[in-house]
């Protein structure tokens, strides 16, 4: 005896398919569709693979210099730092006109009142103080506290690129975003700070958070990092640093937020970092 569904479901569901099948066949419309949704799934593969084939060439070393670039270091740029501190209830503020050129910089107290005129520079790595009054620059640490959470350093062109060695690098995640993490030992006591722990940007190259450790290996702080402004290298846009916000990794209501904001490619001349006029 045969198959008694055989006539009710076999061959009917047999015509639709193929019935289906003509009409799309015959379908511009749809055919149409189908084309440009392959197009677009191609275009984004390709961009894709295109950004992870140009990152993958750049050595840890390359991708800290990538992050240099959106912390100041770049062949002459000028902006403006906004300092607010909270330490134990008290806030204090400042404001600094900073110019650099590569590792060198330049920054000038604008406000308040009592430390207006007061000069830091940068040079070769190592760092000097002048004020209004002084007969000659005195040289400081980069490590001596500026304001609040705030180092000498902080202000200053980044350069973890060449003041720390890479000890190892990992993966992690940072606000939904993947992230190398870099452990940084520094070089030598010019350096800022003694050992970071530093999460870059896989996509977009650039510092988004640190935690900074003391000599003896303890953790003491913890900056997070944004970037709404914008400058041009190499004729291509680079973000740029517009707030730091670094919060005492003991005392969480211990914070000192710096924006950055005025941020100008131009050429600095020779003379801004020249130490002998800087009490001038």
């Amino acid at each position: 005896m045969g198959n008694p569904l055989k006539g009710l479901f076999g061959p009917g569901i047999s015509r639709v398919t193929n019935e289906r099948r003509k009409i799309t066949m015959t379908n511009p419309s749809i055919r149409l569709f189908r084309k440009r949704l392959l197009w677009a799934v191609l275009i984004v593969m390709g961009v894709g693979l295109h950004l992870s084939s140009a990152y993958a060439s750049l050595s840890p070393k390359d991708i800290l210099r990538k992050a240099d670039q959106a912390r100041g270091n770049a062949d002459g740029v000028e902006w403006r730092i906004h300092i607010r501190s909270v330490e134990r209830g008290r806030e204090q503020q400042r404001t600094l006109r900073v110019r650099a050129r590569g590792f060198n910089s330049l920054a000038e107290f604008l406000a308040p009142p009592n430390v207006k005129g007061q000069k830091l520079l940068m040079l070769d790595r190592n760092m000097w103080f002048a004020k209004p009054g002084l007969s000659k620059p005195v040289p400081i640490s980069p490590r001596q506290k500026l304001l609040g959470g705030a180092a000498n350093g902080d202000i200053a062109s980044t350069n973890y690129a060449g003041d720390y060695k890479i000890l190892k690098t990992s993966e992690d995640m940072v606000n939904g975003e993947k992230c190398y993490l870099f452990d940084l030992k520094a070089t030598d006591n010019r350096a800022t700070y003694d050992r970071i722990l530093y999460w870059i940007s896989m996509e977009r190259l650039v510092g988004l958070k640190a935690a900074f450790y003391t000599v003896s290996g303890k953790m003491f702080k913890i900056a997070v990092f944004e970037y709404k402004n914008s400058i041009t290298i190499d004729g291509k846009p680079r973000e740029f640093i517009s707030k730091m916000v670094i919060t005492n990794a003991l005392i969480k209501n211990d914070v000192t937020t710096m924006n950055y904001g005025r941020v100008v490619i131009r050429k600095i001349p020779d003379s801004v970092f020249n130490l002998n006029l800087l009490t001038r």
